[in-house]
C-alpha cells in the first residue's frame, strides 16, 4: 500500500515521541465496552452557568486541584520541549501527550471530581449540536470517551499563557483562553472518525464528518470546466503536510476567481468545517483568515488520488491560504488536519 494511504499511527500508536514523556511509554489502552454519556456531576451540582461557559474556567480548577505528584507527571512548562519538538503545539493522528496506561483520563490517576471537569470542559469545547456526532466517533474509534484520551498542561492556568492539550486517536484538541497569539484553537488540531472499519466504504456511511467533504463536492459541482481543471490535482500531498505557505504558490483554483454564488458555497463549506468546535474557536478562525486576507486569498483543491469506488466524489480535498490550511484526507478513512494563524511566520508543529 502506498505511503499515502496507510494510517500507521492508527495501526500502531505506540511510538516514542518525546524523550522526558516517554519515559512512560505509549501503551494503548482498548476497551470495546460502551461509556456512559451523563451530564459531569460537576456541571450539574457545582458549575455556574458561566464555567459550563468557559472551559478555561474549568482548566484553572483542575490545575488548582491537582497533588504535586500529578503536576510532575502530565504539567509542562509553556515551551517544553523535547526530541527539539514543542511538546505543546505537536499534532498527529494518533498519539498519547502522556501515557495513556497510567495517566489516561479515566484512570485512577485522577480523582472522580477531577474526571468530572476534564469531561466537562472537553464537552465546552464544542457546539452542543455536535456532542452526540462526537460521542460516536470516539465511541466508534476509541471504545468511547475517557477509554484512550490523555491530556496535558502548559504554563500556569489563570497567568499570561495556558493551555491544555488532550489527545487520542483521531484526537487533538486544545484549550487555550485565547493566550496563545495569532492562532486559531491554540495551534494544529486534528479530528477524524474510521465509522465503517479502517478502509471505509464509498460514501462512508456513518462518518460524522463526511458531510463536510459533500458540501465541498457540491462546490466541485458548480465549477465550470476551467475552474474544475484548476482545482482537480492527481496527486495529493502528505496528508500531514500543512505548514504554512504563505504567499507563494498554493496549488488549486484561486478563490477570488469564483463567481458571487460560488464564493457563498465556499463560505458555506468554511461554516460546516467550524461548525463543530463552540463559538470563540470559531470566531479566532474568522479573524485570523480575514488578517490574511479572507477566503479570496485561499485555493481549493481537490486530488484525482484516492478517490474510493472512482465515482468523481473526491474524497481527498484541500482548502488553503497564506496562513489557512484545512486539509480533508478520506482514503482509507477521514483524516483532518488543521492548522490556522494570521500569519505565516507563525511557528508551529505542524509537518511541512
Amino acid at each position: 500500500m502506498p505511503d499515502r494511504e496507510r494510517c500507521p499511527e492508527c495501526e500502531c500508536p505506540e511510538a516514542d515521541w518525546f524523550g522526558k514523556v516517554t519515559r512512560r511509554r505509549f501503551v494503548q489502552a482498548a476497551s470495546a465496552s460502551a461509556a456512559a454519556m451523563a451530564l459531569p456531576r460537576v456541571l450539574r451540582a457545582e458549575e455556574s452557568a458561566a464555567d459550563a461557559k468557559a472551559p478555561e474556567s474549568l482548566v484553572k480548577k483542575l490545575y488548582d486541584s491537582l497533588s504535586e505528584k500529578q503536576k510532575e507527571e502530565i504539567c509542562f512548562t509553556w515551551d517544553y520541549t523535547d526530541d527539539r519538538k514543542v511538546l505543546r503545539t505537536h499534532v498527529s493522528n494518533n498519539w498519547f501527550i502522556t501515557d495513556v496506561k497510567t495517566l489516561g483520563i479515566g484512570t485512577n490517576f485522577y480523582t472522580r471530581d477531577q474526571k468530572d471537569m476534564i469531561e466537562a470542559l472537553f464537552w465546552s469545547l464544542y457546539n452542543k449540536d455536535w456532542h452526540d456526532r462526537i460521542r460516536k466517533q470516539l465511541q466508534d474509534d476509541a471504545g468511547g470517551y475517557g477509554k484512550q484520551q490523555t491530556i496535558a498542561i502548559f504554563g500556569k492556568p489563570g497567568s499570561e499563557k495556558f493551555e491544555l492539550v488532550m489527545t487520542g486517536r483521531h484526537l487533538t484538541i486544545r484549550c487555550d483562553g485565547n493566550t496563545t497569539e495569532h492562532v486559531a484553537f491554540g495551534g494544529p488540531i486534528f479530528y477524524g472518525h474510521a465509522a465503517s472499519g479502517f478502509t471505509e466504504q464509498i460514501n462512508h456511511p456513518g462518518n460524522v464528518f463526511w458531510p463536510q467533504a459533500l458540501k465541498a463536492n457540491e462546490l466541485f459541482k458548480i465549477l465550470d470546466g476551467k475552474q474544475r481543471e484548476a482545482a482537480l490535482i492527481e496527486k495529493m500531498p502528505n496528508e500531514s503536510a500543512v505548514a504554512f505557505q504563505g504567499k507563494g504558490k498554493i496549488p488549486g483554483l484561486p478563490a477570488s476567481e469564483l463567481s458571487k454564488d460560488q464564493r457563498e458555497h465556499l463560505q458555506s463549506v468554511l461554516n460546516l468545517l467550524v461548525e463543530p468546535y463552540r463559538s470563540s474557536d470559531q470566531q479566532e478562525v474568522s479573524k485570523c483568515l480575514t488578517v490574511q486576507g479572507g477566503l479570496e486569498q485561499c485555493r481549493l483543491a481537490f486530488y484525482r488520488e484516492g478517490d474510493l469506488g472512482n465515482d468523481g466524489v473526491w474524497d481527498n480535498w484541500r482548502l488553503e491560504g497564506p496562513s489557512f490550511v484545512w486539509h480533508f484526507r478520506g482514503t482509507p478513512h477521514v483524516h483532518v488536519w488543521v492548522n490556522v494563524a494570521d500569519d505565516p511566520s507563525v511557528l508551529t508543529n505542524a509537518r511541512g
